[in-house]
Parts: structure tokens; C-alpha cells; sequence
């Protein structure tokens, strides 16, 4: 019986070729390497979400009825739009939510419009008294923030606010950053906290006061007009530089004598009323939201 030497011509070639083996080696992974440095790299990069949500309230309608009335009427027109992967949907009492969910390669500005050309082909469908019309929305990742910043310790509000501005104005000069959202602080307000009695004394009124601080910045309004016993205030939004040239606005009275606002008014800086608190540890805290900037293609 003869012995049959096989070989497998690669591997022969390579082991009588040593020195080709390994430049073509060195090749391969320099080219790798190159490959790898050209890729575009981001720590967050944009994440697409292919899903459009469309969302109808009708107050009064038990679930079955909102799956018979709504639900099922949009999803009729939903099922013949291209790309669409499947419809999911959920009937509540008052409330339906439909999910459509595209094919990845379906560009989700296409797909947010296929949908809104769906519900609006079922309106004829749907019940006459709807109080709105059903909601289309999509998802996008890059309006959330990619980073929450809290500054808290042992200072007031107005301190906390000084260090969130300026901590505000280094993280959006970088170029990564597309914005900053400050949560939790004092808004500037000027407070105009009027003496009726002056006020009365010198023949003026609110609609007086109001129309001349409107006069003086036009690019506000007048404020409210809040009253405490023989006090009222008047609040304007602080696009003044200081409460002092608020203050020194002059205002015409009935009788036509003029009157500076601080003679009938004490006039100073202050802050909107906060309709929420935040506290971190026992101690005041104001939230940076901090948004990527999402890269263009």
C-alpha cells in the first residue's frame, strides 16, 4: 500500500514563504490600524429611535369603546404605510397610544410624516367631538441631556445661581455642547411694590404705571398688579439694567404733574416667586442639564 503525502497548497506556500507571510502580515494590520483612526468616534453619539407615537384623548370613553372608536380606525390606515415593521397599542380609559415601529432604514422625518398622512386619512373615522386631534410625536435622544450637573452647599439661592451662570457659560463654550439647562434657580425679577396712599395723593393709577414702564422697555409687558392691604405689586421682567433706572421713570400723573415712580413706589431687585424647591443632602442645589451637540453627517 502506497503512502499518499497530502498537502494543502496554502499552507505549504506559507511555510516555504516565510518572510512573504509576514510583510503580508504587517500590511494587514497597518491597515487596520488606519481603518480604525478614519472611523468616526463619539462618546455619545446620536441614537435613532425608529418609533412614532400617536396618541388620542376622548374624556368620557370607557376602554372598549376607545379601542372600537379610535384605536382600531387609525391602525386601519396605519397598516398600509411602507417600512412599517408592527404596530402595537394600548386603549386606557379616556386615552389610546398607538407605537409604530419602521424598518431601520426608514429616515424617521419620512416616517413621522407617513404617519400624520395615516391619521389623517382615518379622521373621517373617528368620532366628530374628539377635543384635539390625535398626537403624533417621535423620540428624539439628542433633546435629553447626556449629563446632570448639581451645585449645592452652604450658600442661599442667589449665591447658587452666581456659580450655575458662570459654570453655565464655561460647559457651553465647548464644542461638543449644544446647550445648558439650568433647573431649580431664582429668575431675576424687578419688584415695584406701590404706596396707594402716595399713589392716590399724586392722582395716579396702575394703568399709569403700567404703560410707562411699557414705555420705557417696550420689549416686556407691564407685569401683574398683586394687592395686600394698601400695598400692590407689580412685577416686570429684569430687562432693565438696574431697579434704579425703574425707579427714576417718570410718571405723568391725571392732573399732569410729573412724578417719578420712586416718590409713589420702592423699587428693587428681587426674584420670581419659586413654584418648586430642590434640596440635595439637607442643602440648596440648582441642576445643570447639559445637551450634546449631535454631529452632522
Amino acid at each position: 500500500m502506497k503512502d499518499l503525502n497530502k498537502e494543502f497548497g496554502p499552507s505549504s506556500w506559507a511555510i516555504d514563504n516565510k518572510m512573504a507571510i509576514y510583510v503580508l502580515t504587517i500590511i494587514v494590520t497597518l491597515m487596520g490600524i488606519r481603518a480604525y483612526n478614519s472611523l468616526p468616534k463619539e462618546n455619545f453619539p446620536e441614537i435613532i429611535i425608529p418609533k412614532i407615537f400617536i396618541q388620542t384623548i376622548y374624556p368620557g370613553t370607557s376602554p372598549a369603546n376607545m379601542e372600537n372608536l379610535v384605536t382600531k380606525q387609525i391602525e386601519k390606515e396605519l397598516r398600509g404605510i411602507k417600512g412599517l415593521k408592527k404596530i402595537t397599542s394600548n386603549s386606557y380609559q379616556d386615552f389610546s397610544i398607538i407605537t409604530a415601529e419602521f424598518n431601520t432604514g426608514v429616515l424617521i422625518e419620512d416616517a413621522k410624516q407617513r404617519v400624520k398622512d395615516a391619521v389623517d386619512k382615518s379622521r373621517q373615522d373617528l368620532p366628530t367631538d374628539l377635543p384635539n386631534e390625535p398626537d403624533v410625536q417621535d423620540i428624539n435622544l439628542s433633546d435629553l441631556p447626556i449629563m446632570y450637573v448639581n451645585i449645592s452647599g452652604d450658600y442661599d439661592l442667589k449665591s447658587l445661581k452666581k456659580y450655575a451662570d458662570d459654570l453655565e457659560d464655561q460647559i457651553e463654550s465647548l464644542k461638543e455642547i449644544s446647550g445648558v439647562d439650568i433647573v431649580g434657580a431664582l429668575d431675576p425679577e424687578v419688584q415695584i411694590n406701590v404706596d396707594l396712599q402716595k399713589m392716590d395723593a399724586a392722582k395716579i393709577s396702575f394703568t399709569d404705571i403700567e404703560n410707562a414702564v411699557k414705555y420705557e422697555n417696550m420689549t416686556i409687558s407691564g407685569g401683574t398688579v398683586k394687592m395686600d392691604g394698601v400695598r400692590r405689586t407689580l412685577n416686570v421682567k429684569k430687562d432693565f439694567v438696574s431697579a434704579q433706572e425703574i425707579a427714576d421713570i417718570i410718571v405723568k400723573s391725571a392732573t399732569g404733574a410729573v412724578v417719578y415712580l420712586k416718590d409713589i413706589a420702592q423699587v428693587e431687585d428681587s426674584f420670581k416667586e419659586q413654584n418648586s424647591y430642590a434640596r440635595l443632602y439637607g442643602k440648596n442645589v440648582i441642576t445643570l442639564n447639559v445637551k450634546n451637540e449631535v454631529a452632522k453627517t
